[in-house]
């Protein structure tokens, strides 16, 4: 299985209690803080609920590119399994 690499860009102040645990679930601190995780599906299920505070592997999540990065990962879990 694949690693992904999640990044904490944006400030969880004035978002709901959820999303501050999901942050601190994914193991993140402070901001700029980076952690590896596998790409399993619940964990790219945490990265899509906070997507507009992260980015993953250097791309914003909420992005473009970094949407079309999650679901690489996605097909890959599968193709894989």
């Amino acid at each position: 299985m694949s690693t992904v690499r999640v990044t904490y860009r944006k400030s969880a102040i004035g978002y709901a209690w959820d999303q501050k645990a999901t942050v601190a679930a994914l193991g993140l601190r402070k901001l700029n803080h980076t952690v590896e995780h596998e790409a399993t599906p619940s964990i790219r299920g945490m990265v899509h609920k906070v997507r507009h505070l992260v980015a993953v592997n250097g791309e914003p999540a909420d992005s473009p590119a970094g949407v079309a990065l999650l679901q690489d990962l996605a097909a890959e879990s599968e193709n894989a399994a």
